[in-house]
């Protein structure tokens, strides 16, 4: 199954205009961004369990960052609820649940031999950092290989323009996100490629998550 593979495209959707897909476990579904593979496969999805749902446990050979959009995540090792950030390393293995339900913004086997320790960051309490402009703060996620943060725009925040080597993704958590190819409200996923370029900015403010230099070889 391709959906979204080529990366040297630009990709915008808003997951809310997409269908839920079940998964093969009960009372799990998802909604695909991008995916190269089958079950098995590269791919960003939204996933939804249903309260009392799970998985069996499986190995993420290539890794897996996860976003808590809402709800409690479980797994053998916690709970984590909403704003919860978990990059489980290659090789790793878990049987996750949620006995009240959850959403997750879930990026699977793209990870590589930087990441081999798995971290767990609670973004509601993690300290923000100032950006590079006034009204902008950034808050890192991933330490191992860097390329994942959440950066916060207060309203009326303007960036520079500039280009991204090995691409751009973004997940818009909250408010509305924009630059000059377009508005972008919650739920939206942006993929921009390899050197793509724009001038972002938000007039209403907003909190994105952010992972670059990760669409080229």
């Amino acid at each position: 199954m391709n959906i979204n593979s080529d990366y040297s495209k630009r990709v915008v959707m808003n997951h809310h205009d997409l269908p839920w897909v079940p998964s093969p476990e009960s009372g799990i579904e998802r909604r695909m961004l991008d995916r190269l593979g089958d079950e098995v496969a590269k791919a960003t999805s939204i996933v939804r369990y249903q309260p009392g749902s799970q998985f069996k446990s499986h190995t993420h050979e290539f890794g897996e960052e996860i976003l808590v959009l809402d709800g409690v995540f479980s797994d053998e090792t916690g709970s984590y609820p909403a704003g919860t950030y978990i990059m489980n390393p290659p090789g790793s293995s878990h049987a996750p649940f949620s006995n009240p339900g959850c959403t997750l913004f879930v990026k699977l086997r793209h990870l590589g031999s930087d990441q081999v320790v798995r971290e767990i960051v609670d973004t509601n309490t993690a300290p923000w950092y100032q950006g590079m402009v006034s009204g902008l703060t950034v808050m890192p996620l991933m330490q191992q290989g860097g390329g994942s943060s959440l950066v916060r725009w207060a309203p009326q925040t303007y960036f520079n323009p500039h280009k991204h080597y090995g691409g751009e993704e973004i997940f818009v958590v909250d408010g509305v996100f924009e630059d000059e190819h377009g508005r972008y409200p919650a739920g939206s996923w942006i993929r921009s490629p390899h050197m793509s370029l724009h001038q972002p900015f938000s007039k209403e403010g907003c909190t994105i998550f952010v992972k670059t230099g990760h669409l080229i070889d």
